[in-house]
């Protein structure tokens, strides 16, 4: 069953056409990676999904739903979230208190009841903190949670701007490049976090250029090239294909 169905979306940035009538779904419960290379359209096929952009044609439907030309707080409230290929973190405050900003998508007490700190509001800030602690404690922060996030090391950075995105509740989580600027020890620990994370029952779409990744993470590969689909299949099909090759995977060597 698909989750996600992206049919025919096309941008335009003025003359330059970014994506070109691309379609793909992606199915519930996968691991799907979108790859290409630099200028392939990617982070904007990201964009459009979730409102940053509005698309010149084409829909995009989640849950059978056409959330095309929504704002982005309204794709977020039906459960897409998404992390991003910089990591904008608070970095003043503690790890915990990143998270406990990133559930503001959660809250149901309004900003009044929540600055008299009326026992509803007290109620939902201590639902909030546990959930926290749990998401926290998942990804593997559970010694960090007191840290100021600025004093993180890049690999625990980019946790917890998954973390963050975890705090949403999503559905469809879209990582934008989640092992960018990692050494080989942190990429094998977001790796395994990735997998955890999709063994809760959360959809997963990844941009990535590490090839290594995408082939041992991903269930089903979507290959762009200058902003069109130029192949999709599984790992070992995308690996052999020799347009793919041609267009990416080819200049790696």
């Amino acid at each position: 069953m698909a989750l996600l169905e992206v049919k025919d979306i096309s941008k335009y940035f003025g003359k330059l056409q970014a994506v070109s009538d691309l379609s793909f779904d992606v199915e519930k419960g996968e691991i799907h990676s979108l790859i290409g290379p630099n200028g392939a359209g990617k982070t904007t096929v990201f964009n459009l999904i979730t409102g940053t952009y509005p698309v010149n044609s084409g829909r995009v439907f989640f849950k059978d739903e056409d959330i095309t030309g929504l704002q982005p707080h309204q794709i977020a409230q039906r459960g897409i979230t998404r992390s991003f290929q910089r990591t904008y973190l608070f970095m003043w405050q503690s790890v915990l208190d990143n998270l406990m900003i990133g559930f503001h998508m959660r809250r149901h007490v309004g900003p009044i009841k929540q600055f008299l700190h009326t026992t509803g509001a007290r109620k939902e800030n201590e639902d909030c903190r546990g959930k926290a602690l749990e998401i926290i404690d998942f990804m593997g922060l559970s010694a960090l949670k007191n840290e100021m996030a600025g004093n993180l090391p890049h690999g625990h950075q980019r946790a917890l701007g998954v973390s963050i995105a975890l705090a949403c509740n999503p559905a469809l989580l879209l990582l934008d490049e989640p092992v960018t600027g990692m050494n080989p020890t942190e990429t094998v620990e977001m790796v395994e976090r990735i997998r955890r994370i999709r063994d809760t029952g959360i959809t997963i779409v990844i941009v990535e250029h590490a090839m290594r990744v995408v082939m041992n993470v991903s269930d089903r590969i979507t290959v762009l090239s200058y902003g069109r689909k130029i192949a999709q299949g599984l790992p070992q099909e995308i690996r052999n294909n020799q347009e793919v090759i041609e267009a990416y995977l080819g200049k790696e060597g």
